[in-house]
C-alpha cells in the first residue's frame, strides 16, 4: 500500500512539473487561435502565428503536425532555431481548394530545445463552394516605387445565379472595383496608387455577395528608388582609438550622384569623392574611428542624391570595447633633459631650498656629532 501511495505521489509531482515546465513555452506564441472568417473556394487562405524567443536560450522547433488535412502548417523560411530575442512564425494555410464548408484544425509545435515542449495552436474557417477567386489572390509582384500597377482576377459561381453587390478595400493606397464578365462571372481589378511608399503589401478586398463579406488577398512588394544594402551597418566591435572600414551599396533606376551622407560626426567619416560620378550603382566605404572610451554607437544617416532630392536611409552599429585610451596630459620634461634619458652631462643641478618649508625635515642639518659620543656623553 505504501508503496502505491509513494507512487502516486510520484507520478503526480511529475504530471505537475510538466504542465509547469511547458508554460514557458507557450509564452512565445502571443495568438494562438485565427478565425479565418467565410473564404471563397480556391482562395489563397493564410494566417502566420508569431513566435517570439522570450526564454534567454536558444529554442528548437523540431516539428508541427496538423490535426486536419484542411490545413497545411509550416515553419517560416524554416526557421526553427532562434536565438534569444529573435522572432519567426508558423504559417497556417487553409486548403480551400480541396475542402468545403466549415473546417476547423489544431496545430501541434513539438520543441525539443531547450527541453521538450508541446504548443497548440488553432484555426477554423467556412469555405464557400459557390463562390470560386482564380488565380487565389491579387499578386502584384515587384512594383518599383512612384508606379502605379493594376492586377485582377476572375470571380465566378459555380452553381449559378451568384452576384456581387459591393466591393471594398479599406486601404486608401489600393482600389478596387468589379465589372462583369462572361457566363455569370465578375473581374476583380485592384489598382495600386503611385504613391504607395516602399515595403510589402499583404492586404484583403472584401467582396459583398449577399451574405458574409468574402476577403481576397493582395500581395506584392514596393521597391524604392533608392536601395542601399546593407541597410543596417554593422560595424562590429572597434577597440579605443583604432579604425574599421566597411561598404554600402547605393542603387538607382537610374544614374545618379550623391551629394553627402548626414549627418556628420559621431567617428564615421564616408567617402564619396568616386560618387559625383553619375551611376546607377555606387559603393561607399564607411569608416570609424572609435572615440577613448567603451560605449555603442547607432546612427541613422541620409544619403541625398541629384534625383530630384530624393534621399536614403540606412543604419551605422558599432560597440567600442577595450583598453581605454588614456588622455591625460603628460609633465613636459626639465630644461636641459631628454625625455626618458634623464638629464643632460652639461645640465645645472637645482640646489634644495634654503628654508624648506615647516613640517619638512632640514635634508642638511649640519654637523652631527658621532653616534658614540653621545651615548659616552662626550661633547
Amino acid at each position: 500500500m505504501r508503496s502505491i501511495k509513494l507512487c502516486g505521489f510520484v507520478c503526480a509531482v511529475l504530471a505537475g512539473s510538466t504542465a509547469f515546465g511547458q508554460g514557458w513555452a507557450a509564452k512565445m506564441f502571443p495568438v494562438t487561435r485565427h478565425e479565418f472568417g467565410t473564404v471563397a473556394r480556391a482562395a489563397k487562405t493564410v494566417f502566420e502565428f508569431p513566435v517570439e524567443n522570450n526564454t534567454g536560450r536558444d529554442v528548437h522547433i523540431a516539428a508541427v503536425r496538423t490535426s486536419c488535412g484542411c490545413t497545411t502548417p509550416s515553419i517560416k523560411d524554416g526557421r526553427q532555431t532562434l536565438k534569444p530575442g529573435e522572432k519567426g512564425a508558423i504559417v497556417a494555410q487553409f486548403n480551400t481548394a480541396t475542402f468545403s464548408g466549415s473546417r476547423g484544425a489544431t496545430l501541434t509545435v513539438t520543441i525539443d530545445r531547450p527541453q521538450y515542449a508541446e504548443v497548440q495552436l488553432s484555426v477554423a474557417g467556412f469555405i464557400r463552394s459557390d463562390v470560386m477567386v482564380q488565380p487565389g489572390s491579387v499578386q502584384f509582384g515587384s512594383v518599383g516605387e512612384g508606379t502605379a500597377a493594376e492586377k485582377q482576377v476572375s470571380i465566378t459561381f459555380p452553381g449559378g445565379g451568384g452576384r456581387i453587390t459591393g466591393v471594398r478595400s479599406n486601404n486608401p493606397l489600393l482600389t478596387a472595383t468589379v465589372e462583369p464578365a462572361g457566363y455569370g462571372g465578375y473581374q476583380l481589378k485592384v489598382r495600386l496608387a503611385e504613391s504607395a511608399p516602399a515595403g510589402y503589401i499583404r492586404e484583403h478586398v472584401l467582396l459583398t455577395t449577399g451574405g458574409a463579406a468574402i476577403p481576397v488577398l493582395v500581395e506584392g512588394r514596393v521597391t524604392a528608388a533608392l536601395s542601399i544594402s546593407p541597410n543596417w551597418l554593422l560595424l562590429g566591435t572597434v577597440e579605443p582609438g583604432r579604425q574599421v572600414t566597411r561598404q554600402i551599396v547605393v542603387q538607382g533606376k537610374q544614374p545618379f550622384r550623391i551629394k553627402q551622407i548626414t549627418p556628420a560626426g559621431g567617428g564615421l567619416t564616408f567617402d564619396i569623392s568616386a560618387a559625383q560620378q553619375p551611376k546607377m550603382v555606387h559603393v561607399i566605404p564607411v569608416t570609424f574611428t572609435a572615440g577613448p572610451k567603451s560605449g555603442k554607437l547607432l546612427r541613422t544617416l541620409q544619403i541625398e542624391t541629384d534625383l530630384g532630392g530624393m534621399t536614403g536611409e540606412f543604419r551605422a552599429q558599432a560597440t567600442i570595447d577595450g583598453p581605454e585610451v588614456m588622455l591625460a596630459q603628460h609633465n613636459e620634461p626639465a630644461a636641459g633633459t631628454t625625455p626618458g634619458l634623464g638629464a643632460a652631462p652639461n645640465a645645472q643641478q637645482k640646489s634644495p631650498p634654503a628654508n624648506p618649508p615647516s613640517g619638512r625635515a632640514d635634508r642638511n642639518p649640519g654637523p652631527q656629532r658621532p653616534l658614540l659620543g653621545k651615548l659616552l656623553g662626550r661633547n
